[in-house]
């Protein structure tokens, strides 16, 4: 394989994966860019959009395209593409390095075991309940942290599983509502739906994808960042959908 194939290949590569787990457009162009550069390609052209990636070498009369057709979020594969785009940059790897490196990365499952997933889910669900709505009954605690955990397991195995988009979200919130709805009976009403719910949707919230499209749309990215938007309110009104469907039989 040529240089120049083995350079948009590379290219190419990092770009998807940067924008298949959360990264912002402005830092997708960019380390894309400083790739090119580092590898002897300064006037390299890159176009991206969260549905595909274009490389161009006028030079060469030669472009790539890359097809973007999931997104999720994976920060620690982000911060390694760019750590890896950092020893490339300062001569630690030559390019072939570079690329088998993205590949073990693109490859890699998630470093964290599922179970601790759910920890962490009654950990932000919890905690946020009670910094925003002050309920601290043992009831809402432990109903809040068991809504949560099974919200989000069903949002986790659904992505994993399945294909339809914003699925998961409205599964997730379903169960919620539905535990939430469980709990209230079980308790003849002496607790507080209202916040267990706003607690337990937290691991859900596409925060990152608004604070992306915001800093998108910013940066310039019109075509991006009002995407990612329609993207974020889309989880969002899934996530209602869910909630609404039980809150006629309280």
């Amino acid at each position: 394989m040529s240089d120049t194939a083995v350079m948009l290949r590379t290219t190419l590569l990092a770009g998807a994966i940067l924008i298949e787990n959360g990264a912002e457009i402005k830092r997708v162009e960019d380390t894309m860019q400083r790739i090119a550069a580092n590898a002897g390609y300064p006037d390299a052209q890159i176009f991206v959009l969260l549905t595909g990636i274009t490389v161009s070498l006028p030079e060469n009369a030669t472009s790539e395209v890359r097809a973007i057709h999931n997104r999720g979020m994976d920060l620690e594969k982000v911060d390694q593409v760019n750590s890896l785009s950092r020893q490339f940059a300062n001569h630690d790897i030559d390019l072939t390095e570079f690329a088998v490196a993205l590949e073990r990365v693109n490859q890699a499952v998630p470093t964290f075991p599922f179970s601790w997933l759910c920890l962490a889910a009654v950990v932000v669900s919890v905690p946020l309940m009670v910094a925003f709505t002050g309920r601290t009954t043992p009831a809402d605690l432990i109903t809040c942290g068991l809504a949560g955990l099974a919200g989000f397991a069903a949002f986790y195995w659904i992505n994993r599983l399945g294909s339809i988009r914003f699925l998961s979200e409205f599964m997730g919130a379903l169960i919620i509502g539905l535990i939430t709805l469980l709990g209230f009976y079980l308790t003849n009403g002496h607790y507080h739906p209202d916040a267990i719910i706003i607690g337990a949707v937290m691991p859900l919230v596409p925060g990152v994808a608004i604070t992306n499209a915001v800093r998108d749309t910013m940066t310039g990215n019109l075509l991006s960042g009002p995407a990612r938007a329609v993207e974020a309110v889309l989880s969002a009104c899934a996530i209602g959908v869910g909630i609404a469907l039980t809150s006629f039989f309280y």
